[in-house]
């Protein structure tokens, strides 16, 4: 089967361009999921895959950088005072092959997308973030992963080639076996490679779109790696974390596991999304009413546990069925520390981690435990075998202290951050946490000597050699 999908032209931004016309740019405060970083810019907002070229091919100040749909919560799609692609309307779907699973997608296709055209018909994407609006073109440069890491890896390992197009305008076809240097460089790359045009990936078959999901409540930090070590054969496996919980209740919180649903059909009820309407009041999210919700939270499921029958779309993205949930956090906005921690390392750091975070008590309800596999495709993949917490932080006078103790804590155990996540780690702390940057950074010399593709990341990171 192939797909074209060409959606209808959406008029009043960009007009009906052909061949090496000039674009339109615009001028943008570009502002992402976490509200913290905002960027002023000039940007293009091209229809077609053949305006890509004429972008790149134009002389930028302070650079080039491609934003998709806005969901890193930090920098790394930014840059202020220079120029921007955004590839959100390159949203096509190209061509899907039903014999093998292989797709042929743009690069502003997401999730939700995917998971809409294909699930009913038995195919499911292979790996996938927390966020249905995620980008396939961010989930390449992010290279990212899920629920079921340990067993199936990161995202970028499932794709078989991508068009790239390169800071002098040439379109390349790149993958594992071709120019896998590039292909490296380009996943988890930070979008710095060029402009990413097209990807194609094998989709997974799935008997039904559910999933059985089990659920069981733990009462401390010694329970969950004891619960994470006897569910290392599941196909999915999420742990929610009390992040305020303290003593020997440190690390209490409830593990969800999961394997594909056999005889559950293809239909499922597609719920309506709440919306918070508002910024919440700057206080309204304290250690009160996060503990409140904690107990709550944790009261859902019963002491001896439960299992149920639960939808990919609800079971992948729950947040998603909030809209513009990033507002509770109110007009400051909020960061989010995601780090990964080896195992050899992994039960000390975690418990330190939380000991941090709790003796602030300024953590979010949503604070996330999960275990991670080998798989990783780039240079700069943010993936090791280990255990990865995350959690989010109300943007306040303290929070960049408590950050960088736990960047601290991460660094001595031999642990990474992850750059999709990230606006505050430092440019010290890169060498130790990616040992990979010295080759990332000869490649991206190679591909783009005169750093056309510039980001407010690369530059506080020092991505690139030259810095």
């Amino acid at each position: 089967m192939t797909a074209a999908d060409n959606n209808p032209k959406r008029a009043g931004v960009i007009p009906d361009l052909k061949g090496q016309q000039p674009m339109r740019w615009k001028n943008f405060e570009l502002k992402p999921w976490g509200r913290v970083c905002r960027a002023p810019t000039t940007a293009a907002r091209p229809e077609r895959l053949s305006e890509i070229a004429p972008i790149v091919r134009e002389n930028h100040s302070n650079g080039l950088s491609v934003y998709a749909a806005g969901r890193s919560y930090g920098d790394s799609a930014l840059n202020s005072n220079g120029q921007n692609c955004l590839s959100e309307r390159l949203d096509r779907i190209l061509a899907f092959d039903e014999r093998t699973g292989v797709v042929d997608v743009e690069p502003g296709v997401n999730f939700r997308k995917l998971m809409n055209v294909f699930l009913p018909k038995g195919w499911l994407v292979p790996v996938s973030p927390g966020t249905s609006f995620a980008t396939i073109g961010g989930a390449v440069a992010h290279d990212v992963h899920g629920k079921n890491h340990e067993r199936e890896g990161s995202f970028g390992q499932h794709v078989s080639e991508l068009d790239l197009v390169t800071a002098n305008g040439v379109s390349h076809r790149i993958g594992p076996q071709s120019r896998a240097d590039w292909f490296r460089a380009t996943c988890g790359g930070c979008g710095l490679t060029g402009v990413i045009t097209r990807v194609e990936f094998k989709m997974r078959r799935v008997p039904s779109a559910f999933v059985e999901a089990k659920e069981q409540r733990l009462e401390n930090l010694d329970g969950f790696f004891a619960a994470f070590e006897a569910a290392k054969g599941a196909s999915y496996s999420i742990g929610w974390i009390d992040a305020l919980a303290r003593g020997a209740a440190l690390g209490r919180g409830i593990l969800e596991t999961a394997e594909p649903a056999a005889e559950a059909g293809f239909v499922w009820r597609k719920k309506h999304a709440a919306s918070v309407p508002v910024d919440f009041p700057a206080m309204a999210l304290n250690a009160l009413s996060v503990k409140a919700f904690n107990s709550f939270y944790i009261g859902r499921v019963p002491k001896s546990g439960r299992q149920r029958l639960r939808a990919y779309e609800d079971f992948f993205y729950p947040l998603d069925a909030i809209e513009q949930w990033n507002r509770i956090y109110g007009r400051r906005g909020f960061h989010q520390f995601q780090c990964v921690v080896p195992y050899r390392e992994g039960e000390k750091a975690i418990r330190r981690l939380l000991e941090t975070i709790t003796a602030s008590q300024s953590a979010s309800p949503l604070t996330v435990l999960k275990r991670l596999g080998p798989g990783r495709a780039g240079y700069l993949s943010f993936p090791m075998e280990g255990y990865t917490l995350a959690l989010d932080f109300p943007n306040r006078a303290a929070t960049e202290a408590l950050y960088r103790a736990l960047a601290g804590v991460t660094l001595e155990h031999g642990g990474r951050i992850y750059l999709a996540k990230d606006a505050l780690l430092s440019a010290e702390a890169m060498p130790p946490m990616y040992p990979e940057l010295g080759e990332f950074q000869r490649v991206l010399e190679e591909i783009d000597p005169d750093a056309r593709f510039q980001s407010d990341m690369s530059r506080r990171l020092h991505l690139r050699a030259r810095a």
